[in-house]
């Protein structure tokens, strides 16, 4: 069977980053003896044309389309990309008379209303590893399932996570825009943010790819890709359990380095761990702070407190990693005493980015949303399709943004509203610099070597 898997993502804030999930499944449905094709509408400079052109040439018998995000999660610039989807079915369905398949881990969490929106014949709720297969096995055959969602298995454990299949095309145009490819080593959040959907999405228990694996992946981006930064894309790489720590053993074992970064929580590092990590090739570190002061980081259901994030962002300044710090204003237990201690808690920190958002938006099943209903801010049977955010009852919103403004507006390491840097850092990237270059921010540093493979 030909398949046609679209990537429909469009954000590039704060970098873009390769559609890993849409690959992932290429590979699975590949390995099943299907033909498969990948698609990106970045990669096709967001046309619609070029997204019919290809479904036409191709002549898809299926066509699967990713949705990672909804929205942007920024208060302060709205986008919602649900009409991008809704669009490319549209622009599909002009060429061909090939069944539309929906997944990804943003159509997972509001699958109804997005299926109903988009107009698309079916979608898979969760994990597609598996249903994607059953399902193009099926549709090979002519039978396609009586219902239009189709609900994931049990979620697979950590060894049979499939390698994705790096696609040379939509690889090119990534490395192209910051030289960064996305690895995967393990699924699954044990942590509980108030507001995040990770745990809902992968579970709570990890789920580890092998060692091996893992750098082999790592191996042929840079051997036969050149890829020259690497992105762990974990929920946390430096877990709880250690398994972070087996990724880098095995990169040792086997003198692989590369430049790379990840998603870090504060606590459970020390100077040993991060010098073992900076000889893989580790050189800057996105932590996810969230709350700036001791009251509303309980309240978001964090297990630190600040002290830990001042600890964290001095161990990784004494080793050279540059750090960035992501914190969101206006969350639960928010007051106008705890803004002010959060901001100059924020600005005591050295050496290191802070990324600076205002509200949370509110996602379905969360801790947050359940909060939201019952402080009267947003009704029982809201579906949460079109962004809304949640800002402590006991803050004014123009207050938070006047105040939030006024504190980093000549700071030139915290960044407020958080994409105000995007443009200059994209202009970066089209010059052929490497990395997320958010670090650029910090004093003294020069934006790294071109990519030799720049245009």
């Amino acid at each position: 069977m030909k398949i046609l898997l679209i990537s429909a993502n469009v954000t590039l804030s704060p970098y873009p980053l390769y559609p890993l999930g849409v690959s992932i499944i290429a590979s699975v449905l590949t390995k099943a003896g299907h033909e498969v094709r990948q698609a990106d509408f970045l990669q096709q400079n967001s046309s619609l044309e070029a997204i019919s052109a290809e479904t036409l040439e191709f002549g898809p018998d299926l066509v699967g389309v990713s949705v990672r995000n909804i929205d942007n999660v920024n208060l302060m610039h709205e986008q919602y990309y649900i009409q991008n989807v809704k669009n490319i079915v549209s622009a599909v369905r002009r060429v061909s008379n090939a069944k539309v398949l929906l997944g990804g881990a943003g159509f997972s969490l509001i699958p109804d209303l997005i299926l109903k929106e988009t107009g698309a014949d079916y979608g898979i709720i969760g994990e597609g590893d598996v249903r994607a297969v059953e399902f193009a096995d099926n549709a090979a055959k002519g039978v396609y399932p009586k219902e239009p969602l189709i609900g994931s298995t049990a979620r697979l454990p950590g060894a049979r996570i499939d390698s994705a299949l790096y696609d040379e095309r939509l690889l090119e145009f990534y490395l192209r825009s910051g030289n960064i490819a996305s690895i995967q080593t393990k699924r699954g959040c044990a942590y509980k943010c108030v507001y995040c959907t990770y745990p809902i999405l992968e579970g709570s228990q990890l789920r580890r790819r092998e060692p091996r694996a893992v750098v082999d992946d790592i191996e042929l981006l840079r051997d036969k890709f050149k890829t020259k930064y690497i992105f762990f894309v974990d929920s946390v790489f430096n877990d709880d359990e250690g398994a972070y720590l087996e990724v880098i053993d095995e990169m040792l074992k086997r003198n692989v380095s590369i430049p790379w970064t990840g998603f870090f929580k504060p606590g459970g590092l020390t100077d040993e761990i991060v010098e073992r990590m900076k000889k893989t090739g580790f050189v800057a570190a996105e932590v996810g702070a969230d709350a700036a002061c001791d009251r509303t980081l309980k309240r978001m259901g964090k297990s630190f407190v600040f002290r830990d994030i001042t600890e964290c962002n001095d161990l990784f300044a004494r080793h050279g990693i540059a750090a960035s710090h992501f914190f969101m204003f206006g969350g639960p237990g928010e007051t106008a005493e705890t803004v002010q201690e959060g901001i100059n808690n924020i600005l005591g920190l050295q050496k290191c980015v802070a990324f600076i958002f205002m509200g949370i938006r509110i996602l379905p099943e969360t801790p947050l949303a359940r909060l939201a209903v019952k402080e009267g801010l947003i009704a029982p049977d809201n579906g949460l399709l079109h962004p809304v955010y949640y800002i402590s009852p006991a803050v004014d919103k123009k207050w938070l943004e006047e105040t939030l403004t006024a504190a980093f507006a000549n700071v030139r390491h915290c960044v407020f509203p958080p994409d105000a840097m995007d443009s200059s850092l994209q202009v970066l990237h089209k010059l052929g610099y490497t990395g997320p270059m958010w670090d650029l921010l910090l004093p003294g540093k020069k934006p790294r070597e071109r990519a030799r493979n720049a245009k």
